[in-house]
């Protein structure tokens, strides 16, 4: 660890239908990386609940913000004085389906709330027949000894429009909770989307995924010039990068792509 750095992590863990065994395992993978260094700490997707195929159990085990998963999270953060960002199964509006949110907590409390925006209705699956979109909204975001990070989530990847925003609201740090589905070239898909988003942004990505069989895993921190700090490979486990805050303003001098650009993201 070098001083004046930040630690962050990636956890990486296959999500089950069972919350007790969920949480276990968060706070296993937790204590893990924040004997590391971490300060903040990103699990995937569906961390409270997963279930695949998905089916009605998933709304049957949604939870609001106040409910005891993110109470279990706020109580991990308290012991380790930590920020963790995990996926949480919420209750959409409409009682039927769910919003598939990523929430930061720390031990005041949540931090930052994000509601996927884009919807995995391709490669053959049908997210949005059980989950509700989120609202376009400013980013969700907070701060961590001088690093501004944001939330965006999985197949939000595929549209660089979300890391842009994140970008244009100051954020050092962009957050990625997955669970990207396995299948022909995907691997690939992930990692490269993951460093497109760091390098023309010039800014770190950390992205968290399931492990196989239903994931790649392969879940990374990437720094601004695209270079992959610390990765995981397809097993149960935490990676902790520590990053340098000054190494953004460092690679802006070189390449000011963010200040030279002559197009500006509005909501569709």
């Amino acid at each position: 660890m070098t001083h004046g750095t930040v630690g962050v992590a990636v956890a990486q863990f296959a999500p089950a239908a069972s919350k007790q065994t969920n949480r276990d395992a968060i706070g296993d993978l937790a204590r893990e990386a924040a004997a590391r260094g971490a300060r903040v700490i990103v699990f995937p997707e569906y961390s409270s609940y997963f279930i695949d195929p998905f089916d009605a159990s998933l709304a049957e085990n949604a939870e609001d913000l106040d409910g005891p998963f993110v109470t279990a999270l706020q109580a991990l953060a308290a012991e380790l004085d930590v920020v963790l960002v995990a996926g949480l199964v919420e209750p959409a509006d409409d009682g039927r389906r769910v919003r598939n949110a990523v929430v930061a907590v720390d031990a005041a409390g949540i931090r930052a709330v994000y509601r996927k925006l884009h919807l995995y209705d391709a490669f053959g699956q049908r997210e949005s027949d059980w989950v509700a979109p989120g609202e376009i909204a400013p980013p969700e975001t907070f701060e961590v000894d001088g690093l501004r990070f944001g939330l965006m989530t999985c197949y939000d990847l595929r549209f660089p429009e979300v890391s842009r925003t994140l970008a244009d609201a100051g954020v050092d740090v962009a957050l990625v909770p997955a669970e990207w589905v396995r299948g022909p070239l995907k691997e690939h898909h992930w990692t490269t989307l993951l460093t497109a988003r760091a390098i023309e942004n010039t800014f770190f990505v950390a992205g968290a995924d399931h492990p196989p069989p239903l994931g790649v895993g392969h879940s990374t921190v990437i720094d601004p010039q695209g270079v992959a700090l610390a990765t995981i490979g397809t097993a149960t486990d935490v990676a902790v990068a520590h990053i340098d805050p000054g190494a953004i303003a460092r690679v802006r001098r070189v390449n000011p792509a963010l200040d030279l650009r002559r197009y500006r993201v509005t909501p569709r």
